[in-house]
């Protein structure tokens, strides 16, 4: 079972933001996305200094399964990056909320946070997405 802190936002495309002191936001993956893409092997950051848009794919991870794109959930410029990837992208699998961090951006509207999903609703989208990968590998 997937969680997912009650006091982090949430996009659909399931990278988790939080809102910090200074009116940036942090950003990762969350728990249920490093678990369904397996152990990660390479992360790619975005180029510090790069603007971003609301859901653009701006950065990816890669596992012994997949490559995924990593998404700015909300617009503005990225400011710093998790350089600790680099060398040990299992981080991210280990501490998605913490030490596994991917990128930090200046938002361009840091209310733009408060449109993302909370807790409860993150987890049943990705309960629903469980249960449609069910339902295609019975067919």
């Amino acid at each position: 079972m997937s969680y997912a802190p009650e006091d982090l936002r949430y996009a659909p495309t399931h990278e988790w933001v939080r809102l910090e002191d200074d009116g940036t936001v942090t950003v990762g993956i969350t728990d249920y996305a490093q678990a369904a893409l397996g152990d990660l092997v390479f992360v790619e950051t975005p180029e510090i200094g790069r603007r971003v848009e609301a859901m653009e794919a701006c950065a990816v991870v890669e596992s012994v399964k997949a490559a995924s794109d990593i998404h700015a959930p909300i617009a503005g410029e990225i400011i710093d990056t998790n350089g600790e990837l680099t060398t040990n992208p299992e981080l991210v699998n280990e501490d998605p909320y913490g030490e596994g961090w991917i990128m930090r951006i200046q938002p361009d509207d840091p209310a733009d946070v408060e449109d993302l999903l909370g807790a409860e609703e993150y987890l049943s989208l990705a309960e629903a997405e469980d249960d449609e990968d069910d339902e295609e590998e019975d067919q």
